[in-house]
């Protein structure tokens, strides 16, 4: 299940917005905020331009009891039942930015290999989860060619199938099959994986369907689903400033200093960040952020830069 791909300003669109959000990455503009401020702080607009002075504002219309809760991501399940289980489909139809998608996160994968699970250090077969994984796109181009195992979650069901059958056969290496192993049909905010069975837990266009509680809740739980070492991968679409509300399927565009708060709130740590490269300017822009239960360390660089400073002789 995706959240929503284009670009709006809103100066020139307040009273017009496109009917084409549901793409998983259309873009919108706000105007920059540089404080640090708190999530329930954050101002947007929803995608019938109406404004919010804050997050808190949003959320309590939206999901502020039991009954509007349930209806949020009921609607948001609903939204994607009625679209086709095919790449086209899942990135609302934007089928042409596969390709740059998996390539950069190829890319960003390979990093995270090479100095997270060397195969020097590794003991055991490396496994993942993928989140969101609708029809299994992910998992097909990217996953399960680097990882022995892979699970995927996504609550539209008929996605899910697809990635059944589009996954059934496996992978074969030059020295064994990598296989796709559990397919669970469950909404993130109400998954919790088995304890430390994933190296990586890749969450791709899906955390926006997830109120700020939820999303706190969700990688709370999951962290216990890491082995030793682990980390989440996310990939999303991120606004300008503040949010974007989506109000046909359900999700929320975040900024980037609002994820941030976010992942101190779950106490987690950015350990690399990449942005995503080769897509339509009108496309949100999108990064990846790998996080850690752990403080990442740091280089001591100040022996080479103490040296750099020293006078030297001009020969």
């Amino acid at each position: 299940m995706l959240c929503s791909l284009v670009t709006w300003v809103p100066s020139l669109s307040l009273l017009t917005i496109p009917s084409i959000l549901h793409s998983p990455l259309l873009s919108f503009s706000f105007p920059q905020r540089h404080n640090k401020i708190r999530c329930m702080d954050i101002s947007g607009v929803d995608s019938d331009g109406r404004q919010f002075s804050t997050a808190g504002e949003m959320w309590k219309e939206h999901t502020g009891d039991p009954n509007k809760k349930s209806q949020w991501y009921n609607d948001g399940v609903t939204y994607w039942e009625g679209v086709d289980a095919s790449v086209d489909g899942v990135l609302g139809g934007f089928a042409n930015v596969n390709e740059p998608d998996i390539s950069c996160s190829e890319d960003f994968l390979k990093i995270l290999l090479s100095e997270r699970f060397s195969v020097d250090n590794r003991h055991q077969p490396l496994v993942a989860l993928d989140c969101g994984s609708g029809i299994g796109r992910v998992t097909k181009n990217l996953l399960i060619r680097y990882f022995n195992e892979v699970d995927l979650l996504e609550p539209v069901s008929h996605f899910l199938e697809a990635a059944r059958e589009t996954l059934a056969r496996g992978y074969q290496t030059n020295s064994d099959i990598h296989r796709a192993v559990n397919f669970y049909c469950v909404p993130l905010q109400d998954f919790t994986p088995d304890a430390g069975r994933y190296d990586i837990i890749w969450v791709q266009w899906c955390i926006g369907h997830l109120t700020d509680d939820d999303f706190v809740s969700f990688f709370n739980r999951a962290k216990a689903g890491l082995k030793p070492g682990g980390m989440f991968v996310l990939k999303e679409n991120i606004a300008r400033s503040g949010f974007v509300l989506d109000n046909e399927d359900r999700s929320v565009t975040r900024s980037d200093s609002y994820f941030k708060t976010l992942f101190s709130r779950c106490g987690l740590h950015v350990y690399k960040l990449k942005d995503q490269k080769g897509f339509p300017e009108e496309l949100f822009a999108v990064k990846m952020y790998a996080l850690t239960t752990e403080i990442p360390k740091k280089v001591n660089r100040t022996r080479s830069k103490a040296q750099a400073n020293r006078p030297r002789i001009i020969k």
